[in-house]
């Protein structure tokens, strides 16, 4: 059993602040939330926390180092606290897999997101389209027909893919526009209502108007 106290440096609207705690909503494990405002000066916890990147979320454990990167962390949790069903499949190319496909959505489709959020560049607004094309087909693959990416139980793809999920309703609604639907995506529109209504979700995900807000 895991020990120590346990902190998540986050800030609220942070997709990616937002795996970490469905992670350990899933593993049933408590944290203390610290807020930090990153569009002022950074506070000296983080900056010492997370040196290189200077960003959201961060993991303090105990005594030992702080653990950064949000896919990181999840993987962290998943191997430190064996509470909960598992966030990583145990086969390996399984596991090959789903970190493959988180991989893209941040480095690829997440960047392509911000930038209309940002600029409103709708040039990028296809790469949205063809990126939920590539996810409809994985979910079939990943899936086997059951619930979640992970199978039966939200997993490690299902909380990276998720947590975009409000970014994505305000790229839709500021915008005018719907990508995540019935016609192109079926698969993926009754994924991310059964993810959403998750009880490890529900009270995580800011209401896609408050996000709205923030842009």
């Amino acid at each position: 059993m895991a020990t120590g106290e346990v902190k998540v440096l986050s800030y609220w609207v942070s997709p990616f602040v937002m795996r970490t705690r469905i992670a350990f909503n899933i593993k049933c494990v408590k944290y203390e939330l610290v807020g930090v405002n990153i569009l002022e000066a950074k506070s000296e916890l983080l900056l010492r926390s997370n040196p290189v990147h200077k960003r959201v979320p961060v993991l303090i454990h105990g005594h030992h180092q702080p653990i950064c990167e949000s896919l990181i962390i999840m993987q962290y949790i998943d191997d430190t606290w064996s509470s909960g069903p598992s966030i990583l499949p145990s086969n390996p190319k399984e596991r090959a897999l789903v970190q493959f496909w988180a991989a893209y959505l941040d480095e690829k489709w997440f960047p392509a997101m911000k930038s209309i959020l940002a600029h409103g560049e709708e040039s990028t607004i296809a790469k949205l389209g063809e990126g939920l094309a590539l996810m409809e087909e994985t979910i079939k693959k990943c899936s086997k027909g059951k619930a979640f990416f992970g199978g039966d139980e939200i997993g490690y793809l299902d909380i990276a893919f998720g947590s975009l999920l409000g970014c994505l309703r305000v790229t839709e609604m500021l915008n005018g526009m719907k990508l995540l639907d019935e016609p192109n995506t079926p698969t993926l529109v009754s994924w991310a209502d059964r993810f959403c209504s998750h009880a490890a979700v529900k009270d995580v995900m800011p209401h896609t108007h408050k996000i709205a807000k923030f842009f």
